[in-house]
């Protein structure tokens, strides 16, 4: 069978881990996850975003850079959680447009990301999940993850925003995109099964295709 590298793109609370965690578990596809627990700046960042969100940007750049190589190395297809292009598209952006970021800081980022990106082999697709602010953040509230406690829907629009910007120019890969707010391929096979066969019609050169929510029935 053809190796497979897939990563899994979108705003919090999209459903980017649960998709990453089925299809792997559905495909006997190998997946890899964001490092949170081993990283060392997390605490800080939180408790001073603007002195450490550019130590932050780095140690996350290093860490997906090497989980990508360690990915396109192993035998069997992979689907990666979270893609290495939204570090600075989307958050560091992010942080940037907040004022977490200097101007120097986030030029010197860029260039770091630009020189370690461009030697990396592109994935063979891009899973774009989307789903409403307001649906993002009820799924937010309700995992109750502290870490998101600070979450607003206003930070979730600014992501969305940048997400917006960065698919219109992203040419890296075939890209599948995803509505999920009314997808439940947690607790209903139908829809999982639907996922997959995007994912392989995609995978297969056919045409991008944005699920519709009239598409769906209970299951």
């Amino acid at each position: 069978m053809t190796k497979r590298l897939v990563v899994v793109a979108g705003n919090i609370g999209t459903g980017k881990t649960s998709l990453a965690e089925r299809i792997g578990a559905r495909l006997g596809w190998h997946t890899a996850f964001e490092s949170v627990a081993d990283n060392p700046y997390l605490a800080d960042f939180y408790a001073d975003m603007r002195a450490w969100a550019f130590h932050l940007q780095i140690f996350f750049l290093g860490h997906r850079a090497q989980q990508y190589l360690q990915m396109v190395q192993l035998p069997q297809s992979v689907i990666i959680d979270r893609s290495i292009y939204e570090d600075a598209f989307i958050f560091a952006r992010a942080l940037y447009q907040m004022g977490n970021l200097t101007e120097r800081d986030y030029q010197s980022y860029r260039t770091v990301f630009d020189l370690v990106v461009n030697k990396l082999p592109p994935p063979d697709l891009l899973i774009y999940l989307q789903a409403p602010v307001e649906v993002l953040m009820q799924r937010i509230r309700q995992r109750g993850r502290n870490i998101e406690s600070g979450i607003t829907a206003e930070y979730l629009r600014l992501l969305e925003s940048f997400y917006d910007d960065w698919l219109q120019t992203f040419d890296i890969c075939p890209v599948l995109t995803i509505r999920t707010d009314d997808l439940d391929y947690v607790h209903r096979p139908k829809h999982l099964n639907l996922v997959v066969q995007r994912i392989q019609e995609r995978l297969a050169g056919r045409e991008e295709v944005i699920f519709p929510s009239n598409t769906l029935t209970e299951s």
